[in-house]
């Protein structure tokens, strides 16, 4: 059954409210790379994260990934919003917002239990005095009749700075693994969004409708391209622009083997400036295939101790 975690609310410290300046706001999304409390769940296939399992994912560790996540939540500016990929269940969010300095800055969140095998979700993170919350809900894209079973979307309305209604997709779509048949699902998925995108916009047409997350393809594959109605173009036929399609090439927010690509991206019914979060301590040197890396929590079983094998975006609200 799923459960909506309570929306944690905290008071925001008055003395810590000036972060960001006047008029301007900031979404971000982030996947986290496997944010897991260090508790057996039988019901989901999270035993390589328990202090037993293969990783050895201790309370020291998870503390310490927990402090990493508020750390680049703090460089980042403190963002009014935050969409968060692969965070295992409501209990370490409510850890994230309660025991590191989000709460000082008055985060609360919006978690859904989706059907993943892994147990891991979509998420929101907010500044309570910056968002007001309106109403969330998971909109589900797994396909029981085949047995597919994967991060549900999350959807989540609320107003940005006390004026400006904001309609927030959050997606983690399935990863390459599955070869033609996770295209397939890559590609249903893709019109699920769409679909109900276009809807919102049509019936709130002076609302920010935006789409962010990370969709295991890259602006010009063929989920993108073809899913969400792009083609060649930055704007597809419903009004929506790829806010990453220019990213230089070189660069991205993931990086497999030599190649960056962006898999992480936003898109939206407006034109909004948005920028690949990568500060020195977000990365690490690439040995193996030069230049630089993501710094990872983990690299195959062996622990690094660092942030994630993906950089955050963030856009900026005028």
């Amino acid at each position: 059954m799923r459960l909506a975690c309570a929306i944690a609310a905290m008071v925001c410290w008055a003395a810590c409210c000036s972060s960001q300046p006047v008029g301007r706001w900031h979404i971000a999304f982030w996947n986290v790379e496997n944010l897991f409390d260090t508790r057996r769940d039988s019901l989901h296939e999270d035993q390589a994260f328990t202090p037993d399992g293969e990783n050895h994912w201790t309370q020291k560790r998870y503390a310490h990934k927990r402090n990493n996540i508020y750390r680049t939540v703090a460089a980042m500016g403190w963002p009014a919003v935050v969409g968060l990929a692969e965070v295992e269940n409501s209990a370490v969010l409510r850890d994230l917002c309660l025991f590191t300095p989000l709460r000082r800055m008055g985060y609360g969140f919006v978690h859904f239990d989706s059907p993943d095998r892994r147990g891991v979700d979509c998420a929101l993170i907010y500044r309570t005095d910056q968002f007001g919350l309106i109403e969330a809900r998971p909109i589900g894209v797994s396909d029981s009749a085949v047995g597919f079973f994967t991060r549900d979307i999350l959807m989540v309305e609320g107003v940005l700075g006390g004026a400006d209604t904001c309609y927030l997709f959050i997606n983690h779509w399935p990863s390459k693994l599955g070869g033609a048949t996770a295209d397939r699902h890559r590609m249903r998925i893709a019109h699920t969004l769409l679909r109900t995108m276009d809807s919102v916009h049509h019936h709130h047409p002076g609302a920010l409708v935006l789409a962010m997350g990370d969709f295991n393809a890259s602006p010009d594959e063929e989920a993108i391209r073809k899913g969400l109605a792009f083609g060649r173009d930055e704007q597809n036929g419903c009004g929506f622009l790829n806010l990453m399609v220019h990213t230089p090439k070189g660069t991205g927010t993931y990086k497999y083997k030599d190649a960056w690509s962006c898999i992480d991206q936003m898109i939206a019914n407006r034109r909004l400036k948005v920028e690949i979060f990568a500060p020195d301590f977000l990365l690490t040197d690439d040995s193996r295939y030069l230049g630089q890396k993501p710094f990872r929590t983990y690299s195959g079983m062996k622990y690094l101790g660092g942030f994630s094998d993906h950089l955050p975006i963030i856009a900026t609200l005028p």
